[in-house]
């Protein structure tokens, strides 16, 4: 599979996005290629699944230097070791770097994983943020509890909110405005924080009796991933999970 044109997207951003469609991964994984006009090597965030196919078409975007990872689900990493070996690029783990001509800062974004982490990116006055799971292209993503953590997370959105460019996710469309998309995402938690609370009120005693009712409009494939985010807000709340 080749680059994903996308016309929202600056011209030294490339998405390769992996063939593991899901409910869980919407579209698909997205890999992202970062390469300043002119650079020498690329850099290449969250290799994806360990798919040789969509490996083999990451790296014929070119010389890849450097890989980074926005946290540590297969979904984003199961592919690196071999991605690593296919490429002869180095995995970084700075707080800043410049790298295929972008310059790069770690943003530290617990909450949807402890590791999650999100790249702001820039190359001259262009700036985006790669919001890895932390902020989807669309709908909400899963608090991982217990390895996620509700508190944590609130402060990595509202830390989001303040980067008014464009948004990256780890899976789904690009974001026009990682800024509001963050406030959306705040929002929403705070709703389904009170829809929790009201659950409890009614009597509901187990987290899969407060799934029931408050994720009942909520396809019951993402049941599960919505027990651990329940899990997770009844931790938040202080109540035992």
């Amino acid at each position: 599979m080749g680059g994903v044109p996308d016309d929202r997207l600056p011209g030294w951003v490339t998405l390769v996005r992996a063939p593991n469609p899901g409910v869980m991964t919407l579209d698909g994984t997205n890999t992202w290629i970062l390469r300043a006009p002119g650079a020498a090597d690329a850099v290449v965030v969250d290799p994806g699944p360990d798919d040789a196919g969509h490996l083999r078409a990451v790296a014929a975007a070119g010389p890849v230097g450097t890989v980074l990872v926005t946290h540590g689900h297969p979904d984003h990493v199961d592919g690196l070791a071999a991605f690593l070996e296919l490429t002869g690029a180095r995995l970084d783990t700075s707080a800043r770097l410049t790298a295929g001509g972008v310059e790069i800062e770690r943003l530290p974004a617990p909450g949807h994983t402890a590791d999650s982490v999100c790249f702001l990116a820039r190359v001259g006055d262009e700036r985006v943020v790669l919001t890895g799971d932390t902020i989807l292209g669309r709908g909400s993503t899963v608090v991982t509890h217990p390895d996620g953590d509700l508190g944590a997370y609130l402060d990595s959105l509202e830390l989001l909110a303040a980067y008014p460019v464009p948004g990256l996710p780890g899976h789904g469309p690009v974001l026009a405005d990682c800024a509001a998309a963050a406030r959306a995402y705040r929002a929403h938690r705070r709703e389904r924080l009170a829809q929790v609370e009201r659950a409890l009120a009614a009597g509901a005693t187990t987290p899969q009796a407060v799934v029931e009712l408050v994720y009942a409009d909520v396809d019951r494939a993402l049941w599960p991933a919505a027990e651990q985010t329940v899990r997770a807000q009844l931790a938040y709340l202080g109540r035992a999970a």
